[in-house]
């Protein structure tokens, strides 16, 4: 597997570029504002094709360049329902200060040309690629997660595509329209403790980690109590 990241600014969101390998097919996560241009490198560099974009929740420093990169390679766009209403208006979903970072700039949005929805427990087969969705509102109603199997001989289960649910160290704010701190707690005892410790964890922000490491160490999943047996997501 293929997994090429970068972060877009103004936000430092990680936009993932994910393939089965050089020259095929790809799936890319969360393009950020001024993730375009990123995402055309990276594909240029690699020989890939995008299939499909991926969006773990429609804050806008997630969704900014779906509709253009969807667009531009005509893939379609996968989105939960109850998030679906941002890619067209994200303004509902904002903050003061990520407002801040667009004043003096016009900007409209679209959805792109195909749009998917899918929930909890939904398998999405694309680029030779199989990702699970998990349903994990708090941080937004309609947050999801993506896992996908890990076969590269490497002692790692799967890969977690979080989101703004689960970072190194630390978890999702949800103090934003939407944002229920219950909700966010119960995502995670049920969503992410039950997983395997060996899974890369790739967030939205900031550096990769392993469920391993955080179940040991996140200060907010300490009081959490596991639902089930960890979780074994088999390559």
């Amino acid at each position: 597997m293929l997994i090429a990241a970068f972060p877009a600014d103004p936000w430092a969101t990680n936009c993932y570029v994910v393939a089965a390998g050089v020259g095929e097919e790809c799936v890319v996560i969360d393009p950020g504002m001024h993730a375009a241009d990123g995402v055309a490198d990276v594909v240029r560099e690699h020989r890939l094709r995008p299939a499909a974009v991926l969006v773990t929740h429609g804050h806008i420093d997630h969704m900014f360049c779906v509709a253009p990169v969807a667009g531009a390679y005509e893939a379609a766009a996968y989105v939960h329902p109850a998030d679906r209403h941002l890619l067209t208006d994200p303004m509902a979903g904002i903050s003061a200060e990520s407002a801040g970072l667009l004043l003096g700039g016009s900007y409209t949005f679209a959805e792109p040309a195909e749009v998917s929805e899918v929930g909890d427990g939904d398998a999405i087969d694309v680029a030779g690629l199989s990702f699970t969705v998990d349903h994990t509102p708090g941080h937004t109603p309609g947050s999801i997660t993506f896992t996908s199997p890990y076969d590269d001989g490497a002692d790692v289960a799967a890969v977690l595509f979080s989101g703004d649910l689960l970072f190194a160290g630390s978890i999702g704010r949800t103090d934003l329209p939407g944002g229920d701190t219950a909700t966010m707690l119960r995502s995670l005892a049920d969503k992410v403790l039950p997983l395997d410790d060996s899974i890369v964890v790739l967030p939205g922000h900031g550096p990769r980690t392993t469920i391993g490491r955080e179940r040991a160490t996140n200060p907010f999943l300490a009081d959490l109590i596991p639902t089930s047996s960890p979780r074994r997501v088999s390559p």
